[in-house]
C-alpha cells in the first residue's frame, strides 16, 4: 500500500500537518505521540502470557 510513496509525499503531508496544527503545537503533538507509543509498548509487553510449567509424566490415571 505504501510502496509508491516518495519523499514528496512526506513533504506534502508535513506541510498539511503544519497548516492544521500550527508550528507552535507541533512539539507538544510529537511529545504526546511519543508518550502514547511508549505506553502502548509497555502495556503490550505486560500482557504477554506467562510461561506455564511443563506437564509432568507422573500423572495418576
Amino acid at each position: 500500500m505504501f510502496q509508491n510513496l516518495t519523499g514528496w509525499h512526506a513533504l506534502i503531508v508535513l506541510a498539511i500537518v503544519l497548516l492544521i496544527f500550527g508550528a507552535a503545537k507541533l512539539p507538544a503533538l510529537a511529545r504526546s505521540v511519543g508518550q502514547s507509543v511508549r505506553i502502548l509498548k509497555t502495556e503490550a509487553a505486560d500482557t504477554e502470557p506467562a510461561p506455564t510449567a511443563p506437564a509432568t509424566a507422573d500423572r495418576a490415571s
